[in-house]
């Protein structure tokens, strides 16, 4: 069963995102992560608004998390932290 990886996202620092932009993609591929909107437009109905909301679909729940933990996007990940503020969630598709 495919699995989403929702992001949303409030940039602080955009020299350190965008290192972390360019790391994260190449490790979201390996797991097999593709993405289906980055940074589009969007309308908020509920709860707190983030001005960059990202979506990515992975083969499965599991390679989502794979990814989340693997040494390649926590590298990423680090330029994230102190960067941004974000809430992320990976979501299995009812299909």
């Amino acid at each position: 069963m495919t699995a989403l990886w929702i992001a949303h996202v409030t940039v602080t620092d955009p020299d350190a995102y965008a290192k972390y932009a360019e790391l994260a993609g190449p490790a979201i591929a390996a797991h097999g992560g593709a993405f289906i909107a980055r940074g589009a437009r969007f309308v908020q109905l509920e709860g707190k608004e983030r001005p960059r909301n990202v979506v990515a679909r992975f083969p499965s729940l599991e390679d989502a998390e794979k990814c989340y933990h693997s040494d390649a996007y926590q590298a990423a990940l680090n330029h994230a932290r102190g960067a941004s503020e974000r809430e992320l969630m990976i979501v299995e598709v009812s299909e």
